[in-house]
């Protein structure tokens, strides 16, 4: 929550890139009884099974790979898609996400998979899983613009319907 939405609840402040101080962190985590150390950050950051978090090349820094609702600069480059990805979510979401398209809401970007295990897994946190197949590749062709983070997650700002079709 602190790397990617509140940084304010525990008195940090994340650059525009999203990085923040690893000791100021801890200090200011610990000062407001969460209770964790450097090792413990280490061990969070290389199990985690989603990548969520990455430290930067001096391993002074952390932020969050992707999914803030905080405006900041991951440094991604637009790059193209494979021809399809695949977004995860719940059927009971599958009507509104029909006649709206994917939305990133709070988002800074839509997030969408690789490969359809990923997508299921994501639907199941929220329900029974639904698994939309994205045509990635005609968006990019009509210029929408793509995303990967760090952790694999490819992003775009949004999927109109005509590009949503049923996974079967």
């Amino acid at each position: 929550m602190v790397l990617r939405h509140q940084p304010e609840t525990i008195g940090i402040q994340l650059d525009q890139n999203g990085w923040t101080d690893i000791k100021e962190l801890i200090d200011k985590a610990n000062n407001n009884g969460i209770k964790f150390d450097r090792e413990t950050l280490s061990h969070i950051v290389a199990t985690n099974p989603k990548k969520r978090f990455a430290f930067n090349e001096t391993l002074d820094k952390i932020r969050a790979s992707q999914g803030h609702s905080i405006e900041i600069e991951l440094g991604c480059m637009n790059q193209k898609p494979p021809e399809f990805l695949y977004h995860g979510t719940s059927e009971k979401l599958v009507q509104s996400i029909n006649e709206a398209g994917l939305e990133k809401r709070s988002r800074q970007h839509v997030h969408l998979s690789s490969d359809i295990e990923t997508a299921v897994k994501v639907g199941q946190r929220h329900g029974k899983p639904f698994v939309f197949k994205v045509l990635a590749e005609k968006m990019y062709n009509d210029s929408f613009q793509f995303f990967i983070s760090d952790n694999g997650v490819w992003l775009t700002d949004n999927v109109p319907t005509e590009y949503l079709k049923r996974n079967d």
